[in-house]
C-alpha cells in the first residue's frame, strides 16, 4: 500500500478526521467536530519524511512510515521485550523509535504485514473512541 491508500483507510474509520501538515497526515478521532476548540493526539499518523526523526530514512521517494498508538496490554502482547529491529527495515512492526513509551508501533510502508496492520488500526481506533468517550463523560 502507499501513503495516500493508508490514509484513505484511516479516513474510513468513523469520526475520524484528518489532519494534514508538512505533508504528514493525522488521524484524530473527532465526532463531535470540536477539534479546533479540543486538540488531541492523534491516534495514527502517516509521515513521509525525517522533519520529526531520522530513524526510517524516510527521504526517500514513496517511504512513508505508519505511526499507530496502542492501549498498553495490546503494545506489550506485541513486544514484551525490545526487539531490537532497524527501524528502517520496510514492511516489518516495530516498536515506535521515539514514541514506543507511549505504547506506539510503526511500519514503514506495509505491504505483506497489512492484515496485522489493518488489526492493530482497529485496536487503535477503537482505543481512541474509549479515550474520546471518557473525556466526555468528564466534562459531563
Amino acid at each position: 500500500m502507499d501513503a495516500e491508500q493508508v490514509i484513505t483507510v484511516l479516513a474510513g474509520f468513523p469520526g475520524t478526521r484528518i489532519v494534514e501538515g508538512n505533508g504528514d497526515a493525522f488521524a484524530i478521532h473527532d465526532p463531535d467536530h470540536d477539534y479546533e476548540q479540543r486538540p488531541r493526539q492523534g491516534w495514527a499518523t502517516v509521515v513521509r519524511s525525517d522533519v520529526n526523526d531520522t530513524a526510517s530514512d524516510l527521504d526517500r521517494p514513496g517511504a512513508f512510515r505508519l505511526n499507530i498508538g496502542l492501549p498498553t496490554a495490546r503494545y506489550r502482547e506485541l513486544f514484551p521485550t525490545d526487539p531490537g529491529i532497524d527501524p528502517a527495515t520496510r514492511d516489518v512492526l516495530f516498536p515506535h523509535p521515539v514514541y514506543a513509551a507511549y505504547h506506539w508501533v510503526a511500519v514503514v510502508e506495509p505491504d505483506t504485514t497489512w492484515p496485522q496492520v489493518r488489526e492493530l488500526l482497529d485496536d487503535a481506533n477503537d482505543f481512541a473512541v474509549r479515550k474520546h468517550g471518557n473525556a466526555v463523560r468528564r466534562r459531563g
